[in-house]
């Protein structure tokens, strides 16, 4: 009986849903900001540093296509984000910088949302999350290079849409990316910075 259950409750949400779908070639656009929070911990390099990258927040913009009902592409810009890197070896401690931009191309899933309250709308989403590194620098004495590489790696999504007009809606959302990236000085190779951070934000969404 449960599982009959189960299956009577699903057909049930599954007929709701089509009826009740945002429809396909439907565009959405979405705009706010982004809270990069890494990992807590961040790797140790190859002569014994500790790595710690700081958060930060910056605005962002995604753009999302239906290609079938409840079922859109979406793509995640931003401006860059800015990271402090501490490096720690016992007492000593050096500290770096970097910049990133890690645009996300995302295949989304939006559930109706007419039962829930004030028809919040919520939606999971996967990808692949593309992160390129620039402006590193170390201090540590003139002459010195650091670079971190390029990251490719898998992205997850989920979040809530809040209508408050027929083609407005306020976004709360979190996403997971899995950003690792192969450090050097000045050509030699220190090891991996496992950054790995979430992704919290808040944005606008107009619907065309």
């Amino acid at each position: 009986m449960k599982l009959q259950s189960l299956v009577l409750a699903a057909a049930t949400a599954l007929t709701m849903t089509s009826a009740f779908a945002v429809p396909a070639g439907t565009w959405t656009v979405a705009a706010g900001a982004h809270y990069v929070d890494p990992k807590s911990d961040n790797g140790t390099l190859d002569n014994g540093l500790s790595v710690d990258v700081d958060g930060d927040v910056r605005p962002t913009i995604s753009g999302e296509y239906f290609v079938a009902d409840n079922v859109g592409v979406e793509l995640l810009a931003a401006i860059p984000f800015h990271h402090d890197i501490t490096l720690k070896a016992g007492d000593t401690t050096i500290d770096a910088k970097t910049q990133h931009l890690p645009p996300t191309l995302s295949v989304q899933y939006h559930f109706d949302g007419d039962n829930l309250p004030m028809n919040v709308k919520p939606f999971v989403g996967v990808g692949v999350n593309y992160t390129t590194f620039f402006k590193e620098r170390i201090y540590l004495g003139n002459g010195n290079d650091l670079e971190l590489d390029d990251s490719v790696g898998v992205a997850g999504h989920i979040g809530l849409d809040i209508p408050y007009a027929p083609t407005e809606s306020f976004r709360i959302d979190a996403r997971y990316m899995d950003i690792k990236t192969d450090a050097s000085l000045n050509g030699s190779d220190l090891g991996e910075v496992d950054i790995s951070p979430w992704v919290y934000g808040v944005a606008f969404v107009k619907q065309f």
